[in-house]
C-alpha cells in the first residue's frame, strides 16, 4: 500500500466515522424532543394540580368535581348542581369513555398501576390506583409547572454510552418490592430477569422490571451522578426485548427522569438496591430546572 493509499483510506475512515457520529446525534435529537413533547402535552404530568388519596368517607377537591371515596367496591364519585356551577355551562359533565355522567358514577376497582382517565372541560381527571391506594389526580393545562416548563437539560450524546449486554430471565419472576417518591409507599413488581454489561471494562448487573410492550424492559437505577448533576431518586432507562440469545442494548444517552423529578406529585417507584451502581453515568436527562438543575 502506498502513503496516498493509507491516507486516502484514512480520509474515508474519519468521513465513515463523522457520519455515523452525526446519525447518532439526529437520532438521539429526534427521541429526546419526542421525550419533551410528551412531558408538555396538556394533560401530562407537568399539568398535574393535586394528588389525593381517598379514604371510604366523601371528599371533594378544588381541582376536580365532585365528592369522591373509595371501599371494597372501588371508586365512587358523586356530582351535583356545585359541579355543573364550577365547570360552567360548556363541559358541566365528567366524561368517561366519551360518556357524559352526572349524579353517581361508579369507577369500580382498579388494577394496581391501571387507571382511568375522565375529561372535565379542558381538564383530564386521573383515577388511578398506586401502591394499594386509591387517588384522584387532576391534570390542568393551565397548571404553572407546566405553562413555565422550558425543557429538560440533558448530556450531549456519545455513543460510548450505549453499551451492549446480556439478560438473563429468573426461573420465575421475583416480586420486588421497591421504596417511592412518596414516602411510606410501597410498589411491587415481578422482575422478569437481570442484565449484565461492562462500562471502562467494569463489570456491571441490573434487575429488570417489565416494560411497556411484549418483550419490552425497563430498568430503574440510580449512579455517581445521582444528587449531583442527575435526580437523586432515580432514572429510568427503557429496553427494547432482549434478542435471541439474551442480547440487549442498553443506550444511558436516553436515560430518562421519572415525573417525580419534577413534581412531588408523583408515585413514582425507586430502584432495588442492587441498581444503585457505583460509576458516573455522565448520559441521557440531568436534573430538572425545576429542581435546580442547570
Amino acid at each position: 500500500m502506498t502513503v496516498q493509499d493509507s491516507a486516502r483510506d484514512s480520509a474515508q475512515d474519519t468521513t465513515q466515522d463523522t457520519t455515523a457520529d452525526a446519525v447518532f446525534s439526529r437520532d438521539w435529537q429526534e427521541w429526546h424532543t419526542g421525550q419533551e413533547a410528551r412531558l408538555a402535552d396538556p394533560h401530562g404530568f407537568l399539568a398535574i394540580t393535586g394528588l389525593h388519596w381517598l379514604g371510604d368517607e366523601p371528599r371533594r377537591f378544588p381541582d376536580a368535581p365532585g365528592a369522591w371515596s373509595t371501599g371494597p367496591d372501588g371508586v365512587v364519585v358523586v356530582l351535583d348542581e356545585r359541579d355543573a356551577r364550577t365547570a360552567g355551562d360548556e363541559g358541566a359533565d365528567l366524561v368517561v369513555d366519551g360518556t357524559p355522567v352526572r349524579g353517581e358514577y361508579r369507577f369500580g376497582v382498579l388494577p394496581e398501576r391501571g387507571g382511568v382517565n375522565a375529561v372535565w372541560g379542558d381538564a383530564v381527571i386521573e383515577v388511578a390506583r398506586r401502591g394499594g391506594h386509591d387517588i384522584v389526580r387532576p391534570r390542568h393545562p393551565n397548571a404553572p409547572l407546566r405553562t413555565a416548563f422550558t425543557g429538560t437539560p440533558a448530556y450531549a450524546p456519545h455513543p460510548r454510552w450505549a453499551v451492549t449486554g446480556r439478560y438473563t430471565a429468573f426461573d420465575t419472576p421475583r416480586p420486588t418490592t421497591v421504596g417511592a417518591a412518596v414516602e411510606g409507599l410501597e410498589h411491587v413488581y415481578d422482575a422478569p430477569g437481570r442484565v449484565e454489561f461492562e462500562l471502562d471494562g467494569r463489570p456491571l448487573a441490573l434487575t429488570a422490571f417489565p416494560g411497556h410492550g411484549p418483550g419490552n424492559l425497563l430498568v430503574l437505577f440510580t449512579d455517581a451522578t445521582s444528587g449531583v448533576t442527575t435526580y437523586a431518586a432515580n432514572r429510568a432507562l427503557a429496553l427494547a426485548p432482549p434478542a435471541e440469545d439474551g442480547t440487549v442494548l442498553l443506550d444511558f444517552n436516553r436515560a430518562t427522569n421519572l415525573p417525580c423529578a419534577y413534581t412531588d406529585l408523583a408515585t413514582c417507584p425507586l430502584p432495588p438496591a442492587e441498581n444503585r451502581l457505583p460509576v458516573a453515568i455522565e448520559a441521557g436527562q440531568k436534573l430538572p430546572r425545576e429542581r435546580g438543575g442547570s
